[in-house]
């Protein structure tokens, strides 16, 4: 018995892809750094941090969890999961910094 791939399998993604993938997390990490260090971006400092933030949860998601290779469900799921959480958090800072005023 020798397994045949079924019609909707994908190959497995290939070592250079997950350098790739480790390469741009490097970078999102390094701009992350940066960005805290930078005082003209202390204003906007937050929004950015939870912007890079999510893009290295979903590469790592995607990639390293295989869920771009699954149905699409799956990804939806946890990125849009993602995206909810950051707009709850994002509504009680903004709540709770009123309030504080």
């Amino acid at each position: 018995m020798s397994h045949r791939p079924e019609a909707h399998e994908r190959p497995h993604p290939t070592a250079m892809t997950y350098i790739a993938v480790a390469s741009v997390l490097t970078v999102v990490t390094v701009l992350e750094v940066a960005i805290y260090y930078i005082e003209a971006l202390r204003p906007a400092l937050v929004p950015l941090l939870l912007l890079l933030s999510a893009t290295k949860f979903a590469l790592v998601v995607m990639f390293y969890m295989h869920l771009k290779f699954d149905h699409k469900l799956f990804s939806a799921l946890f990125v849009g999961g993602l995206w909810l959480a950051i707009g709850v958090i994002v509504a009680l800072l903004a709540l709770f910094q009123a309030l504080i005023r």
